[in-house]
């Protein structure tokens, strides 16, 4: 049983990396394009609707979604009354933020808003049409099905984006790019998945998984107005051209973060869900996924930071160079969100949903502190804030973590400090070559060259030092290739 568990987990894993790298490198690429096609206020533009796309997106949810996964045996009941709620909600977001656009429109004094706005927001109600479907595969752990449905989505959206820039529709591309992702996803996880709304609407139903549910709603939205609020005020006191470099900034850094979240975070939770009740295998799995997932993203973050001019030069050109300096101070908070993550799935995993609302409290409190200082100093000042913050929410989760994962403070420096020094070495590596060995190159030639230093650099002293995170990476994936 254990080693099925296992099988499962390495092989949800393997599909959905391979689902995320492929995305993120296509969504690279088509980043690339159209920021060449485009003017950074057109990135601002949309980064202001997205922020309330977003949030309203994790009302639809409402928490439901995490519940029916952490659910032993839900039933029909449960599915239809969760589908139920989520297309009414929706609906009725959607209604609401259409009626809101001309107040939002004349608060930034950017009429297109109120053009934008009402199309936009039908990413809501084609949001509701997936959440049930994705729970499932989730559930099923059919992760193959789900990564060939989001990078099938996410090619065809990125050719929309492309072909309307390149027509000249200026902020209507990442319009369409959104909408055209979201409307293939849910139509082919309708196509592909097995649910077909069977069942009863249930009141009964929603409340009794609504405790549950409506914490992790509220945990959630609390967190997603404190790491974005930032970009509203950004929008409003700077410029949009400000938020469009400070926007782009963390949509590329979010590239591997995002995509190392998700793959670990989908797969995971239900994983540890499964082993909640084996102390011992859960704090086993809990420390060998942080340290996995340090390896991977320790050295990709700090090697993102050490190339970061030559990168931006080289793919996106002189315009925008401005948006160098906060890439470089964002990408440091992705050395800890990926972790903080992971351990804030031992907190859904273990606790009742009262102590995660508890902690957010406790972490929000000093991000309103953070924020009201930085906000009015500087959006590099911002830029800092966020970052220390992610830091600080790191700690207090893996703290609380501990509680249920019964592992020591000991154990978790000891599983991520080797490779914290390792991508240090390699990050000193990568920025001495460039400074000392690299300078009379070409560009192009010498952005490869400072890659293949810090690879070589991070994998000769990972061997040497037979670094225990990559002999688990070297096992997963030979036990993958085998099968």
């Amino acid at each position: 049983m254990a080693q099925q568990l296992r099988d499962k987990v390495a092989s949800g894993v393997a599909w959905s990396a391979a689902e995320k790298v492929g995305s993120m490198l296509l969504q690279m690429v088509v980043s690339i394009v159209v920021a060449r096609l485009l003017m950074p206020q057109d990135f601002g533009v949309l980064a202001i609707l997205t922020f309330f796309t977003a949030l309203m997106t994790v009302v639809v949810d409402s928490g439901f979604s995490q519940t029916l996964i952490r659910k032993a045996e839900p039933t029909a009941d449960d599915y239809k009354s969760v589908f139920v709620f989520n297309v009414v909600v929706s609906v009725a977001l959607y209604a609401i933020m259409v009626a809101l656009a001309p107040a939002i429109a004349a608060y930034y004094k950017l009429p297109i808003i109120n053009h934008i706005a009402p199309v936009l927001m039908l990413l809501l109600p084609l949001s509701a049409l997936c959440v049930i479907q994705n729970t499932i595969f989730a559930r099923q752990f059919r992760f193959a099905t789900l990564s060939r449905i989001n990078f099938a989505c996410s090619a065809l959206s990125g050719a929309v984006a492309i072909a309307m820039a390149c027509a000249g529709c200026g902020v209507w591309s990442l319009v369409g790019q959104r909408l055209s992702q979201m409307a293939c996803k849910a139509v082919l996880l309708w196509r592909y998945g097995s649910w077909r709304c069977e069942g009863r609407f249930s009141r009964k139903a929603l409340g009794e998984m609504s405790h549950f549910s409506f914490k992790l709603m509220g945990t959630d939205i609390i967190s997603y107005l404190y790491n974005n609020i930032a970009q509203l005020f950004i929008g409003k006191i700077y410029s949009p051209s400000t938020l469009g470099y400070f926007n782009q900034a963390q949509k590329l850094k979010e590239l591997p973060v995002t995509s190392a979240v998700q793959s670990f975070q989908s797969v995971t939770y239900p994983a540890l869900a499964g082993v909640k009740d084996n102390p011992a295998k859960l704090a086993d799995s809990y420390r060998r996924v942080l340290m996995i997932t340090a390896a991977v993203m320790f050295p990709v973050m700090t090697g993102m930071v050490a190339v970061a001019d030559d990168m931006f030069m080289l793919l996106l050109g002189e315009r925008w160079m401005p948006t160098v300096p906060y890439f470089k101070i964002l990408s440091l908070s992705g050395l800890f969100y990926p972790l903080s993550m992971i351990a804030y799935n031992i907190l859904k995993v273990g606790g009742n949903g009262t102590l995660i609302l508890r902690l957010e409290v406790v972490k929000k409190s000093i991000m309103t502190v953070i924020l009201a200082v930085t906000i009015p100093h500087s959006v590099t000042a911002v830029a800092w804030g966020l970052t220390a913050m992610t830091a600080v929410e790191f700690v207090l989760n893996a703290a609380a973590s501990l509680r249920f994962a019964r592992l020591t403070i000991w154990q978790l420096i000891r599983s991520l400090l080797p490779v914290a020094l390792l991508s240090l070495t390699m990050y000193l590596a990568v920025t001495f070559a460039t400074e000392h060995l690299l300078c009379d190159m070409s560009l192009p030639l010498r952005f490869t060259l400072q890659i293949l230093t810090g690879v070589i650099t991070y994998t000769a002293l990972g061997l040497l030092f037979r670094l225990e995170a990559l002999a688990d990476i070297k096992e997963t994936i030979t036990r993958m290739v085998g099968r």
